[in-house]
């Protein structure tokens, strides 16, 4: 898969398992995303689409790199619907 194509794909999952936040941006919990069986199958490497996303400001978090276990409360935010 091409990194387009994986971030797009990553965009509907977060819309999926996502929700809105005060600034009505859709956002959701990296461990939330992380141990989706949905995205599991999809993201052969969910760490690096989502750096990937976040370089071009697609989505924003919190750090240069989330971890399974450390990160799980992090917010995943999506900029662009």
């Amino acid at each position: 898969m091409n990194v387009s194509h994986e971030i797009s794909l990553l965009v509907e999952e977060i819309q999926r398992l996502g929700c809105k936040n005060d600034k009505g941006q859709t956002s959701v919990k990296f461990g939330v995303l992380f141990s989706d069986d949905r995205c599991a199958n999809i993201f052969e490497a969910l760490v690096g689409t989502l750096k990937a996303a976040k370089k071009q400001k697609i989505i924003d978090f919190q750090g240069e790199l989330l971890l399974q276990g450390v990160h799980d409360n992090v917010d995943v935010v999506l900029l662009e619907e």
